[in-house]
């Protein structure tokens, strides 16, 4: 869990998403099986995903936006030297207050780990894995300093 944690530079935030975001839900992921490759599971990502946000100054245990995260898919090579692997996570940011989604957007982060990273294959996929599950959410990092939340900008109401 700790490898895919984004811990590059607290960025810039909407105000109305500081110490506001309150992760429900991650879904999707499989548990590793030691006999067979190297996954990415719920509990793993959920605390990565946790602990960059608590990095950022966004988490909340119980905040007005609530933040679900499916991972979709982690495309792994089966052999070879270097092993890409790309996750594909869809993010969904609800305002709790009103209902409205402020935020759907999947996001795809490949990343790649080498021989020189590590020698044992099975080692390498886990640091391929890791590597595309921080870059992910490196990338709904960068999605979220984007996001700009005016007072009724945002309204189920017509």
């Amino acid at each position: 869990m700790g490898n895919m944690v984004y811990d590059g530079p607290v960025k810039a935030y909407d105000t109305a998403l500081e110490n506001n975001v309150d992760v429900t839900s991650v879904s999707g992921g499989e548990k590793t099986n030691p006999a067979w490759t190297s996954e990415i599971d719920n509990d793993a990502f959920a605390g990565a995903l946790k602990q960059t946000l608590q990095k950022q100054g966004l988490l909340s245990g119980s905040g007005r936006y609530q933040l679900e995260a499916l991972l979709l898919e982690v495309d792994q090579p089966m052999f070879g030297l270097d092993f890409e692997v790309t996750t594909r996570v869809k993010y969904i940011l609800t305002d709790r207050d009103n209902g409205a989604v402020v935020l759907n957007e999947t996001i795809a982060a490949p990343y790649t780990a080498t021989v020189g990273d590590a020698f044992v294959a099975i080692k390498r996929l886990r640091l391929a894995n890791e590597g595309s599950g921080k870059a992910n959410i490196q990338g709904l990092v960068e999605k979220l300093s984007e996001l700009q939340i005016q007072p009724g900008d945002i309204s189920l109401a017509q």
